[in-house]
């Protein structure tokens, strides 16, 4: 079986390895989790022993950024869970319409479907002149396909579904081209962008926030590691503003739970 050609200890050697030499922090993640994503790179790419795999990770800069985009998980999608979308539209943007200026963190941005689905949003409700959405991510190579707004027109189908399933009121493909076999989202959308680098195990708050949206992120780190989170978020949002999680995540076990307050039945909690 391939999951017992690199065992537990020396997950923890690469781990060490990858913090000393790259400044990446991956030793509070889930450890099933990255053992797994870790032992499939290993076998996809024909690594010999575990020395050399090693050693390539260490030294290798090029194959370090193919470590990275497969040890960091992007799955992502637009408008992905409608009903989550719908709640925004209808329950946390009004909120927000009344302030003179909405900052928004995406936090855990993966190829930047998530922030060009809550500018879509935003423009929709006459919101976007007066927003400005931070998407960060510790993986510069998805950043700069973020930046890009150009998704695989053969997703469009798919997204285009969700965005009518949220609410949308316009035709979905007037936000975008089509060329070729790629879709290039409209230039008004990410001029209200800001892209950038943040490694949410280790960089500090970077302002204050109305909306923090962290999806599908936390599911990858252990307890300790996702409560550290939380107060880095709780440090960074507004009294009464929002934080948004994804369908597996809650805020339950944490210290401060009690001072966040959940809307409806989505995982989108204000704090009181």
């Amino acid at each position: 079986m391939i999951s017992d050609v690199i065992d537990n200890e020396q997950v923890a050697i690469l781990l060490n390895d990858v913090l000393e030499a790259h400044g990446y922090d991956f030793l509070e993640y889930s450890h099933a989790s990255i053992k797994r994503r870790i032992t499939r790179l290993y076998a996809l790419d024909n690594f010999v022993s575990f020395a050399e795999f090693r050693y390539t990770i260490k030294s290798d800069k090029q194959y370090f950024k193919r470590f990275l985009e497969e040890i960091t998980v992007n799955v992502t999608e637009m408008f992905r869970d409608p009903s989550f979308y719908r709640a925004l539209r209808n329950d946390v943007f009004p909120a927000l319409g009344t302030y003179p200026f909405i900052r928004i963190w995406v936090a855990g941005c993966s190829t930047g479907e998530e922030a060009y689905s809550l500018a879509i949003l935003l423009k929709e409700l006459n919101l976007l002149n007066k927003s400005l959405i931070y998407a960060t991510d510790i993986n510069p190579s998805v950043l700069e396909k973020a930046k890009n707004g150009m998704f695989p027109l053969n997703y469009l189908k798919q997204y285009s579904e969700n965005y009518l399933q949220s609410g949308g009121t316009k035709e979905f493909s007037s936000y975008y081209t089509a060329s070729y076999s790629l879709a290039k989202f409209d230039e008004s959308l990410n001029k209200k962008m800001i892209f950038s680098t943040h490694n949410l195990v280790s960089d500090h708050s970077f302002n204050e926030f109305q909306l923090i949206l962290c999806r599908n992120v936390l599911i990858y780190f252990d307890k300790d590691l996702q409560h550290k989170v939380f107060n880095l978020f709780d440090n960074s949002i507004e009294k009464l503003g929002y934080l948004a999680l994804g369908s597996k995540e809650s805020l339950e076990f944490w210290a401060k739970s009690k001072e966040y307050k959940r809307i409806k039945l989505e995982k989108i909690w204000r704090k009181l």
